[in-house]
């Protein structure tokens, strides 16, 4: 007879994380203290004999209840494959960042009401659960490990088998990929953003070409003279734009660049040299000027012609996106933008378009699933960190209060690594506003990037007692963060023609 864990007394179990393994039934017990894995079968299980935990006998059942760490994952995998990431090719797709770990459940739910489950067959929106830049787990205090596996266990709270990827975002250094190839990641963000030349578009032209020639000619297995013989006179054609490689273009395109491109070209080598197949990502979309046509063509040709292959780009689109705010800009001038590159992914790739940054863009979101179609991914990080904010303001005003305080404290100093422009005197004082107005600082400009980029102030301070909350309160922040993606994913989880996908990851 089928054990349930719904007849064991005491236990609250999460409806959606039931699932059988032969005639075990296996599940996540809310506690005071958190979620736990729970197994109940008529004997021990031979497939779940090694999971870790208290083991006791409920009616003569087998029962095991034990923590949410990386054995008992590793044991759940082994029979159940949809826990473990997957590449995701060229599906287009979605990036979740977490910096709690808590936020995954109300992530899948938003996917599921914004449309995102399957559709004939196939995803309509691929997820990316696991998401974290190596800066962002030093100031969280994680590692990738602890990101992968908190984000697999809310796959599991929530029964989502419809697979997902798992992304070592922002990757600068070797020691970066081995890290994060060693926890088993899919997906590589590579960022070469210390090796671009922001300088370059504005470097003065009799001054470009004596430039050129201090470039890394041996890395980029290249010449000053082989670079201008294989683009002179030369045009690329893209969905009727013609894009003209004129010598100063190039020149520029190959300063600003160049080493950029090196630089991934290395840490591509070393990722495949330690056996890795996971999908790259390029991301060259942190630097203060953006990506022109030329500079894009540029990068994805040079990194071709270094037989680097890619499955999405993230170029630096016109306008500003800074953190957790909607973009600064001119919306119609981003579509125009968004158009020339999208054009260029699908005729050098063919490549997803991605735009990081992502969180909070609600302007330009349309625009971009108009013009990249299906070959398209958007990144967001610090949201759902916003949306634990939001939860606990009404749950516990002082420590809300407390982390605002701190952000005021600590915007000057942790602001130094992001594109920001909120000032604090524009901001309400931490005392002149109401406990019944305080989540209300989530959508003021100013109050918001302060709290978006002091996070990691916040978390080493505050964040045992801030996760506290959130686990006494799961149904509170799943809710809210449900509701704050499916504002995100409703005009980005829409059809779009199956004619748009290219048919190889190319770059």
């Amino acid at each position: 007879m089928m054990a349930r864990l719904s007849s064991v007394p005491g236990f609250d179990v999460r409806p959606r994380s039931v699932v059988q393994i032969g005639e075990a039934e296996v599940g996540l017990a809310r506690t005071p203290a958190g979620d736990r894995l729970a197994a109940l079968a008529p004997e021990v299980p031979a497939a779940l004999r090694d999971l870790e935990g208290e083991t006791s006998a409920a009616d003569g059942r087998w029962l095991r209840v034990g923590p949410l760490g990386v054995h008992n994952l590793a044991v759940l995998q082994g029979v159940l494959p949809w826990l473990a990431p997957r590449r995701l090719g060229l599906a287009r797709s979605f990036g979740f960042g977490d910096r709690l770990g808590l936020a995954t459940p109300g992530h899948i739910r938003a996917l599921r009401a914004a449309g995102g489950g399957h559709r004939h067959g196939e995803a309509a929106l691929a997820p990316i659960f696991a998401q974290q830049s190596i800066r962002e787990m030093e100031r969280t205090g994680r590692n990738p490990v602890q990101v992968l596996t908190d984000a697999a266990w809310g796959v599991f709270a929530e029964g989502w088998r419809e697979g997902f990827g798992a992304d070592a975002d922002h990757l600068k250094t070797t020691a970066d990929v081995d890290a994060c190839l060693a926890a088993g990641y899919t997906f590589f963000t590579f960022d070469p953003g210390a090796y671009v030349d922001p300088a370059a578009d504005a470097r003065p032209a009799a001054a470009v070409a004596a430039a050129l020639d201090a470039l890394p000619w041996n890395a980029l297995e290249d010449s000053r003279a082989g670079l201008e013989a294989r683009y002179r006179g030369r045009t690329l054609e893209a969905d009727g734009r013609v894009i003209v490689f004129d010598d100063e273009g190039i020149a520029r395109a190959a300063l600003k660049y160049g080493r950029a491109v090196a630089h991934v070209a290395a840490l591509y080598r070393h990722l495949r040299a330690r056996g890795g197949d996971a999908e790259v990502e390029i991301s060259v979309d942190e630097t203060d000027t953006p990506t022109t046509p030329v500079q894009h063509a540029y990068v994805a040709t040079e990194l071709r012609r270094l037989d680097v292959r890619w499955v999405s780009l993230a170029p630096r689109f016109v306008g500003r996106f800074e953190k957790g705010v909607d973009y600064i800009g001119d919306p119609a001038a981003f579509e125009a933008d968004a158009a020339v590159h999208a054009a260029i992914a699908r005729r050098l790739g063919s490549y997803k378009l991605s735009l990081h940054s992502g969180s909070d863009k609600l302007s330009v979101y349309g625009a971009f699933a108009r013009q990249a179609g299906t070959l398209a991914h958007i990144k967001t990080a610090g949201t759902s960190y916003l949306e634990a904010l939001r939860t606990i303001a009404p749950l516990d005003p002082e420590l809300f209060r407390a982390i605002y305080a701190l952000a005021h404290e600590r915007y000057e100093h942790d602001r130094a690594s992001y594109h920001v422009s909120a000032r604090p005197e524009r901001a309400p004082a931490p005392r002149a506003v109401a406990d019944a107005d305080l989540a209300s600082l989530l959508d003021d400009f100013d109050a918001r990037e302060m709290l978006h980029v002091t996070f990691g102030s916040a978390l080493a301070a505050y964040g045992e007692r801030l996760r506290a909350v959130l686990r006494a309160n799961p149904e509170a922040y799943d809710a809210t963060v449900e509701r704050h993606f499916i504002r995100h994913l409703s005009a980005f989880a829409g059809a779009a023609s199956p004619d748009e996908d290219g048919p190889e990851a190319g770059g």
